[in-house]
């Protein structure tokens, strides 16, 4: 047996966003793409800061023995190699950057500082000071404060030091602007074109913002704090839990503080000093950094015109069959549909739920919101429905972490407008995807609806990829409801005959479809699992892998994130292989395929198997009944199985080596992707042209 049977799932987790990082290090990707992976690898970090370090701190602080949650390694010598790993990973994205400013110089794009603006920009400069940036900016003078600033883990500050003439050092904060965006683009000059960030527009201005001194030199150096995002929920019975959440998400910004950044260059005494006013201590994670922090911004880089310097966008395509003119009721009636965001157009989900809200025979619209866009046309057709009489019931997750603010104020919204809200059950978040609607035809109720992997978001179906079954599947449908019911009185667990659903039944049901193959298997039949997901860190379900691979079964696994299972070990893993895929899209759908001897079953998931999706979530799996939609899964699948471009093996050393193409022309997954759906229409219509 190999020593290692998994891999910490922090570690893992680290090796993903390294493999975020290694998009924005690679020349063949366009250079304003470049810097948008920069901005994804530092918002995915803040974002582990504040969840998961936060957790093992807390576990580190409990006194608690956490060798067992965290696979036989103190939660304090985990808190130490993370921030080793950081700052080696920081480190290298300040490289990268370097390396993008540089090859941005060669295209004439130039990102400047405030020692080498013309007079020309000075002055463009004074003005865009004078009346955006000045009104907004918020300054604080420290050394007499009784209570010091609380600091938010969002924005970023310029932390100044003042040497007045009389020697006395004063010490003061500039937060940035977060309602401006960061990049200020100053006029073109000699067919150059110029960008200046914020930061740098203030430390250009900063003699005028500490005129009323009189001191000898000023400096400022950028630090950030990143605090722990666990929310803390009273019990008082009183509150309701729209409440509840919202008093947490104030709270949140005063959480204990868990990783504190500065720029390197900064002046030790200032360092100190707020090192000690902000009660940082050595078991805090502290990382020097450059002159500039809080670069997730780099996701909002302005494109300057220069569309040659960003990935060509696709046109998402339609689904054939389906069309976005005539009724989509009508023709799910008939057969079952599959959308695949962003390959194919997400607008098919918002005009479902349009002509439902308009369709007199429409009498009631029940659906769960995890995360939602800014200006959520799911809203709007929601409010729509509920607007021409029918019953709109909406499951909102109040604990959607990081979108709690955003879905308290949907939550609003929707009350107002008559729409029926519940929040969730005790103990469970609902990460389900579902929508079932019901209309009266000929004296009965038919049931029409939607299971998805991913968020009803018409932002994020632009860039993540999900799947979408479109069913009118009466036996299907009837679980949808049942799972409202669950949602309604959650005491009573029902049986559901087609849908498997966490937290009661997903579990024991993957390890009866894993000991299926296995049994085949023995029994010499040809079997194999492939499974599609973004994490996999439970250990019980890796040991069932880890068993039916000993038994014999061949296993393709495609985990774009956390894969704490080690695959290719021989006595342990032999018959596992690993990959995972990170491009331009982000691999977001769950398709879980189990060959069982020739009679393949697939589905498509809202989980993951990680313990919380198993446990403590209400997850919704699916299976595929239509062979067309089978056919298309397991096709991509295959498709990406066979990428070579984008692939990383999974790997107990964390390399994240890329599969090797072996004398095999490149085969980018995505890009063929979108060609297998474009062929698909290709045909179709040579078809309809020889039948004409």
């Amino acid at each position: 047996m190999h020593e290692q049977k998994y891999i910490d799932r922090e570690k893992s987790w680290l090796a993903f966003n390294a493999r975020v990082l290694q998009e924005a290090g690679d020349n063949t990707v366009p250079l304003l793409d470049r810097l948008r992976f920069v901005g994804i690898f530092s918002n995915n970090l803040d974002e582990f800061f504040r969840v998961r370090y936060a957790a093992i701190r807390r576990l580190s602080l409990s006194g608690i023995s956490a060798e067992k949650y965290l696979g036989g390694m103190s939660a304090h010598q985990l808190i130490k190699d993370i921030t080793e790993i950081v700052i080696q990973q920081q480190s290298e994205s300040l490289r990268i950057l370097g390396n993008i400013e540089a090859e941005l110089e060669a295209e004439n794009i130039f990102i400047i500082n405030e020692t080498q603006i013309t007079p020309k920009q000075e002055c463009f400069l004074k003005d865009f000071y004078m009346q955006k940036l000045s009104p907004e900016l918020v300054t604080i003078i420290l050394n007499d404060l009784a209570v010091f600033p609380v600091l938010k883990d969002t924005l970023g500050y310029l932390a100044v030091r003042l040497e007045l003439a009389n020697d006395e050092v004063r010490y003061a904060l500039i937060e940035i602007p977060k309602n401006i965006n960061r990049f200020v683009v100053l006029p073109s000059e000699d067919d150059k074109q110029y960008v200046i960030l914020i930061d740098d527009v203030i430390r250009l201005k900063l003699k005028n913002i500490f005129n009323i001194f009189d001191f000898k030199s000023v400096s400022a150096h950028m630090i950030k704090i990143t605090r722990d995002a666990q929310l803390d929920i009273d019990s008082d019975l009183s509150k309701s839990m729209l409440e509840k959440i919202a008093s947490s998400v104030k709270e949140r910004r005063i959480g204990e503080p868990v990783r504190f950044i500065y720029d390197n260059l900064i002046e030790e005494d200032t360092l100190q000093f707020f090192l000690e006013k902000m009660k940082i201590e050595e078991t805090d994670s502290i990382i020097p950094g450059g002159r500039y922090h809080n670069r997730r911004d780099y996701m909002s880089f302005p494109n300057l015109g220069r569309y040659d310097l960003l990935y060509k966008p696709n046109e998402p395509l339609p689904v054939l069959g389906l069309s976005l003119d005539g009724s989509i009721l009508e023709k799910i009636n008939k057969k079952d549909y599959l959308v695949h965001a962003p390959y194919q157009s997400f607008s098919y989900l918002t005009k479902f739920l349009r002509e439902a809200a308009l369709d007199p025979k429409v009498t009631s619209i029940k659906i769960t919101l995890y995360r939602l866009a800014k200006n959520s046309q799911i809203i709007s057709s929601l409010i729509n429905a509920a607007k021409n009489g029918k019953r709109v019931v909406v499951q909102i997750e109040l604990q959607a972490r990081f979108d709690e603010a955003s879905n308290i104020s949907y939550a609003e919204q929707m009350q107002t407008e008559g729409i029926e809200l519940i929040f969730g059950i005790k103990g469970l978040k609902v990460h389900s995807k579902i929508c079932v609607i019901e209309r009266a035809e000929e004296g009965k109720t038919r049931r029409y609806g939607f299971i998805s992997t991913g968020n009803f978001n018409e932002s994020t179906a632009k860039i993540y990829t999900d799947v979408t079954l479109l069913t009118c599947h009466q036996g299907i449908l009837k679980d949808v409801s049942k799972i409202f019911e669950f949602f309604d009185i959650n005491y009573r667990v029902h049986r559901y005959k087609h849908l498997i659903v966490s937290p009661h039944y997903t579990r024991t049901k993957f390890i009866k479809l894993i000991d299926r193959e296995i049994l085949h298997a023995l029994a010499g039949r040809k079997t194999h699992i492939k499974l599609k997901m973004n994490s996999l860190s439970d250990f019980k379900m890796i040991d069932k892998l880890y068993e039916a691979s000993n038994a014999g079964v061949k296993i393709q696994l495609q985990v774009r994130g956390i894969c704490s299972l080690i695959p290719g070990i021989p006595g342990m893993s032999e018959n596992i292989e690993a990959i995972s895929i990170v491009d331009n899209y982000l691999e977001h759908s769950r398709v879980y395929i189990f060959g069982n001897a020739g009679l393949t079953e697939v589905y498509i998931s809202s989980a993951d198997f990680m313990t919380r999706n198993l446990d403590g979530r209400v997850e919704v799996t699916c299976p595929i009944y239509d062979h067309a939609i089978k056919k298309e899964l397991i096709d991509n699948f295959n498709i990406a199985w066979k990428g070579n471009v984008k692939v990383r093996y999974h790997s107990y050393k964390l390399d994240n080596k890329y599969k090797p193409r072996n004398h095999h022309a490149p085969f980018r997954a995505q890009f063929e992707t979108y060609k297998y759906y474009q062929n698909k229409i290709e045909i179709a219509e040579e078809i309809v042209q020889k039948t004409d």
